[in-house]
């Protein structure tokens, strides 16, 4: 198992009740990746270990999950703090328009003018539309995934190219 291939999809909060029952936070709380019968990694640090998912239920902004082989409280506080991962392969297909935050993860931002703008940091969900922090140099710009700005997404040239919006890269 190679570290570079697992996608992290949240962490454990901590034990859930009595049981073994795990409060995962989730990175997106859209995603329906984690299901009964599907096999999770928790990564902790350099160790990680193959589990598989006996059941999911959503509690408040958290995942109730059920492992195979975690039946107690004191079980699931010994998990407290791994990451929940899957292997990039087990990842369920996207349509055409569609990408991974971690896709964009080390992609260069550049505008429709040739203007390099940063590298992407992280990706951050809003209520409204997620956002990539970009970093270049000692600046950060928060850029919006949003369609007016996002042109085009040039996944093997690794490009994020985008039309910003009046202010939005003040000083670029």
């Amino acid at each position: 198992m190679t570290p570079h291939t697992l996608i992290a999809l949240g962490h454990i909060a901590g034990p859930h009740a009595t049981r073994g029952e795990l409060r995962v936070r989730p990175f997106n709380p859209d995603s329906t990746t984690l299901q009964p019968g599907s096999t999770v990694v928790l990564r902790h640090g350099a160790t990680s270990e193959e589990r598989r998912v006996t059941a999911v239920r959503r509690h408040k902004h958290y995942l109730l999950v059920t492992l195979h082989g975690c039946d107690s409280m004191s079980a699931a506080e010994a998990l407290k703090g791994h990451e929940v991962c899957v292997h990039e392969a087990d990842l369920p297909d996207i349509g055409p328009d569609e990408i991974y935050h971690y896709e964009l993860i080390g992609m260069t931002v550049i505008t429709t003018t040739g203007a390099e703008v940063g590298i992407v940091a992280e990706v951050m969900g809003t209520p409204s539309n997620d956002i990539c922090v970009v970093r270049a140099a000692e600046r950060e710009h928060l850029i919006p995934l949003i369609d007016s700005v996002v042109k085009e997404i040039d996944r093997a040239g690794r490009r994020l190219i985008i039309d910003p919006l009046p202010g939005l890269l003040e000083g670029v």
